[in-house]
């Protein structure tokens, strides 16, 4: 033999050392779940107008915590508010997200994952963070499609569904605008024609504009909202990365919210420094434009809060170089004084890592009155701290346009009592009757709130 051993043995050897490999690569996952700080401050402490800002504490190991996805026993459904009764509006969905309600009523729901990102998270530590994403839900193919839900008896369940839109690119935000339905699939923005009552639409999507992507894409899930007239979009793109570990250069027209004209697809960066914005709303009394923001991970369980905050025209809200303001984060390099100087402090933070994704303004909700002005926020959950965070909706009150006071919890029970996750909230919405809709990526359900 030319090397000097049988086959045999040669697959006995290899075999031996892919079980080897296996043991340590478990071992490495193992320690790094189990390792890291833990909170010393509790999440009220962050949450608010002014939140507590300990000193950084960042440990050689992350801090690793996941509550791990079980879905829901049969009969279970998560708590709601006093006053409030929540049910299932649809069940049996594929990892629904995000949600948009129609003129007509009809509830869409995007049903997807995120897309292939073959040089995110390279090496042990990619590969332990993609066995937790799998733990936390989100390890499976995207179903890549809208599904329309339709309520036919007024019963407040989606008694119909249809496929709306198939063969998409991990798509997220929805706006209707006139018979134009935009989409934002995790590269692009695509048009599609649609009818009052459409239940199945088979013109390909013309695309609007190309959206930063790539075989990173660390922050793919992209959102929109149209302005008055429907003349602009504004689209969020979060960063390609943690704090611009992979180069600045690989940030480019990213952790933003982009104005687009929605004739010609023209573009301009409307306000940046924001890391991974995902719900976009309209401030009723204002009319400025308000979003919900995740912040940076591996400073500590107690940092950075993530937020929520109205959006001025050119602003910068200090990611990477910075947090709340003029807190430099000194893992960058180089800095950027000049930028730092300018950087707005957000208007009120949510919590450290509570993953704020889905947000709706409360305006024409049928909820009880202490729900009238303000607005609901979806909170994924952390898997950046211990103990968890988020896994909740909660909704911000509001008086003269602005957070007014501490948030009230509106739907909870997603974490079950040994730390199992049975559900996750992302998206929310009102339907045409005032109910809040939440939709659930772990249960594959769409939650309904109403009064009692």
């Amino acid at each position: 033999m030319q090397f000097g051993i049988s086959p045999p043995a040669f697959a006995r050897s290899l075999r031996a050392r892919s079980s080897l490999l296996a043991t340590l690569c478990a071992a490495t996952a193992a320690a790094l779940a189990g390792c890291g700080e833990v909170a010393t401050l509790p999440v009220s402490a962050g949450t608010g107008p002014e939140p507590t800002l300990p000193p950084p504490n960042r440990t050689l190991i992350p801090t690793i915590k996941v509550a791990p996805a079980k879905g829901w026993p049969s009969g279970t459904t998560p708590q709601s508010a006093p006053g409030t009764h929540v049910s299932a509006f649809a069940t049996g969905l594929d990892h629904p997200r995000w949600l948009y309600v129609l003129p007509n009523g009809d509830v869409l729901v995007a049903e997807t994952n995120a897309p292939p990102k073959p040089d995110d998270n390279r090496g042990i530590r990619g590969w332990v963070m993609s066995k937790q994403k799998a733990k936390a839900g989100a390890g499976g193919p995207s179903a890549n499609r809208i599904t329309l839900l339709r309520d036919t008896s007024g019963t407040g369940v989606a008694a119909s569904r249809s496929v709306l839109i198939e063969g998409l690119n991990s798509p997220f935000g929805m706006i209707l605008v006139g018979h134009d339905l935009y989409v934002a699939d995790s590269d692009a923005v695509l048009r599609f024609p649609y009818s009052d009552g459409d239940t199945h639409i088979t013109a390909p999507g013309a695309k609007v504009v190309d959206l930063p992507a790539g075989r990173i894409n660390h922050h793919w899930t992209k959102n929109l909202i149209a302005n008055a007239d429907g003349s602009k979009l504004y689209v969020t793109v979060g960063s390609n990365s943690n704090v611009a570990e992979n180069g600045i250069e690989a940030e480019t027209g990213r952790a933003a919210i982009w104005e687009v004209d929605t004739k010609s697809g023209t573009h301009r960066v409307f306000a940046s420094g924001l890391r991974n914005a995902n719900g976009l709303v309209w401030e009723p009394s204002s009319g400025a434009l308000w979003a919900v923001v995740n912040e940076r991970d591996e400073i500590g369980s107690d940092l950075v809060p993530d937020y929520l905050t109205s959006v001025r025209d050119g602003a910068f809200y200090g990611w990477p170089y910075c947090y709340y303001g003029s807190h430099v984060d000194d893992r960058v390099k180089p800095q950027r004084p000049d930028l730092v100087a300018t950087a707005i402090v957000p208007d009120y933070a949510l919590g450290p890592h509570t993953a704020s994704l889905g947000l709706a303004s409360s305006a024409g909700t049928s909820l009880p009155a202490a729900f009238a002005n303000g607005m609901f926020v979806g909170q994924h959950g952390s898997w950046n701290r211990d103990p968890l965070s988020g896994y909740k909706v909660i909704f911000v009150p509001f008086a003269d346009g602005k957070p007014a006071s501490a948030p009230v919890d509106v739907l909870t029970g997603f974490v079950s009592a040994d730390g199992n996750a049975y559900g996750r909230p992302v998206g929310v919405a009102l339907d045409r009757h005032g109910a809040l809709l939440v939709a659930d990526d772990v249960g594959n359900v769409v939650w309904r709130v109403t009064s009692q």
